[in-house]
């Protein structure tokens, strides 16, 4: 059986906490991959870590820049040799988007560009306060479109827009933020749903996962997590 694919938030500039957490996160029953953001990638010692990191892992930086610039950041990452997924935002633009594609492509071969949509964040209330004149179901939908024709690997959104995203565009790899487990709080994201929901009812492709699991005792909250998937 395939096992349920976690990207696990490595949200922290301590590096020895980052080591704590894929040392205990680490699991046969499921497929857990560390995910770092913008936090420890601008850290100084989370750079030099992943030049030397040796496990596949995903680097979210949400690229977002005029052409060029977003270029030479895919450019400068080429040391990275087991980064595995990379996020890139659809704000920038359709040309954007197919220049970052074709230079993963070449830099690194296994490298799959990923991208985001409505941050799981916002709502429609935010939408509005930003100037768009869309609802957040259509910007969602409309953005996935622009990633699909892009020709990215896959597309990051929320699980509660998984399902009409994946009947339009059935071979786009979902990736899906804003996931907690049964009574947890939501913190600072408007549109959560359970891993379950995502990965059994809206049969998403991967979740990426953090305060849910990093929060108390590591090991025992990924029990909690294989437990609540195989309910």
């Amino acid at each position: 059986m395939k096992k349920n694919k976690i990207f696990i938030a490595c949200d922290t500039s301590n590096l020895n906490l980052v080591k704590k957490i894929i040392n205990q996160t680490k699991t046969k029953k499921l497929e857990i991959i560390p995910k770092f953001g913008l936090q420890f990638f601008y850290s100084k010692q989370g750079r030099k870590f992943l030049e030397k990191f040796n496990n596949n892992f995903f680097l979210d930086l949400k690229i977002n820049d005029i052409k060029q610039t977003a270029l030479s950041a895919i450019d400068s990452l080429k040391d990275l040799k087991k980064c595995r997924y990379i996020t890139v935002h659809a704000n920038g633009g359709l040309e954007m988007l197919k220049a970052v594609k074709k230079k993963a492509t070449r830099t690194n071969k296994n490298l799959k560009v990923l991208g985001v949509t409505v941050l799981t964040s916002l709502n429609n209330k935010s939408l509005k306060e930003i100037g768009h004149t869309k609802t957040l179901d259509q910007l969602v939908l409309k953005q996935a479109g622009l990633i699909k024709k892009a020709g990215l690997h896959g597309v990051v959104l929320s699980a509660k827009e998984a399902k009409f995203v994946k009947k339009k565009y059935k071979n786009l790899f979902i990736v899906t933020p804003g996931i907690r487990l049964p009574g947890d709080k939501a913190d600072d994201q408007a549109r959560v749903v359970t891993p379950y929901e995502a990965l059994k009812k809206n049969k998403v492709n991967a979740v990426v996962m953090g305060r849910s699991l990093i929060r108390g005792n590591i090991k025992n909250n990924i029990k909690k997590l294989v437990d609540h998937l195989n309910q």
